[in-house]
């Protein structure tokens, strides 16, 4: 508690996060651009010409426009990379000029995995900044916009899909300021953890939806999601049913889900939390647990197995050691 209150304090005395125009490439990054005598059109281009025997850090500069493609970040980059979205303004996802899509689902054949858009495996930490990365395929299959599998972390980024959007597979991973959208089970995963801070929650029309479906098997099991200071709420131009939505439902017994200091509209059910299936509760072990939340959506008798806190969930407790320190770690997008 004190490492993470000292954190913050820090924080305190940095400016606060203000619009930054990042339009140009830093230096030495790949820059990828659909325009004329680019030397990379495509965002995969760009990967594959990443250096696998350097351990320096190295980034990729996208320029504006739709990218129609899925990207691999393979476990064979040794080095830590950051991508980023050209964009006028750095402080919000609302302002960014890249999306990334492709429409790949399970319907294709493929795991959850494999119908991401982007699906980072590169060991060395990944950071994305204010690109807007989805699945366009829609509803009736799982159809994930990023899957990951180690330390990274999101900032500005908006994520888009309808069933199982964002899957927190493994590692540790961090989304400031971003948006995630969808309907179904659209956070999950098994033995990753997130901390989401200022995030929008965005969900779909709907009659029935889950934002989030952990897949925390036993209790040595690390997963565990936090949502702090963040919104839920129909996404823009959205028509939904008030009380058409859980905070989440158990995917696996030990399920660990919270959410706190956020601020929910009407979608959210009184009910907060909802069982697996009839028949198949899986609520008998979940830790599903909230703190401080505020508007219509925190109102209303929770769930039996729902639990109040009395105190915060610190971020120490979600990302273990070291995070602070981390080349993922941004804190300025924290504050």
């Amino acid at each position: 508690m004190r490492r993470l209150s000292s954190i913050f304090a820090l924080l305190a005395l940095t400016p606060a996060s203000q619009a930054i125009d990042r339009t140009t490439p830093p230096p030495s990054c790949l820059v990828v651009s659909k325009s004329s005598g680019s030397q990379y059109k495509t965002i995969s281009a760009a990967v594959s010409a990443l250096s696998l025997s350097t351990t320096s850090p190295q980034c990729i500069f996208i320029s504006p426009g739709t990218y129609k493609e899925q990207i691999l970040l393979p476990p064979s980059l040794r080095s830590s990379l950051t991508i980023y979205g050209s964009t006028p303004d750095t402080s919000t996802y609302k302002s960014n000029t890249v999306t990334i899509t492709s429409s790949k689902s399970q319907a294709d054949g493929l795991s959850n995995d494999e119908s991401a858009t982007l699906r980072i495996k590169s060991p060395g930490g990944v950071k994305v900044y204010n690109i807007d990365i989805e699945n366009g395929y829609g509803k009736g299959s799982q159809a994930v916009a990023v899957s990951v599998e180690v330390d990274a972390g999101f900032y500005g980024v908006s994520l888009r899909g309808y069933q199982d959007t964002v899957l927190v597979n493994l590692g540790r991973q961090v989304f400031g300021g971003c948006e995630v959208v969808g309907a179904t089970d659209f956070v999950f995963g098994r033995r990753g953890s997130a901390w989401f801070e200022k995030c929008d929650i965005h969900v779909v029309s709907a009659s029935l939806g889950y934002i989030t479906a952990s897949g925390r098997q036993s209790t040595s099991d690390p997963t565990y999601y936090v949502f702090n200071n963040c919104s839920v709420a129909a996404a823009p131009g959205q028509s939904v049913p008030n009380g058409a939505y859980y905070l989440g439902r158990p995917w696996a017994a030990y399920a660990r889900v919270v959410f706190q200091r956020t601020d929910m509209s009407s979608v959210i059910n009184p009910a907060g939390w909802r069982i697996w299936n009839s028949g198949d509760e899986r609520t008998g072990n979940v830790m599903f647990a909230e703190y401080g939340n505020t508007g219509p959506g925190a109102q209303g008798t929770r769930a039996s197995f729902a639990t109040k806190l009395s105190a915060p969930v610190t971020m120490d407790a979600v990302l273990g050691s070291g995070y602070a320190n981390a080349v993922w770690f941004d804190a300025s997008y924290l504050r």
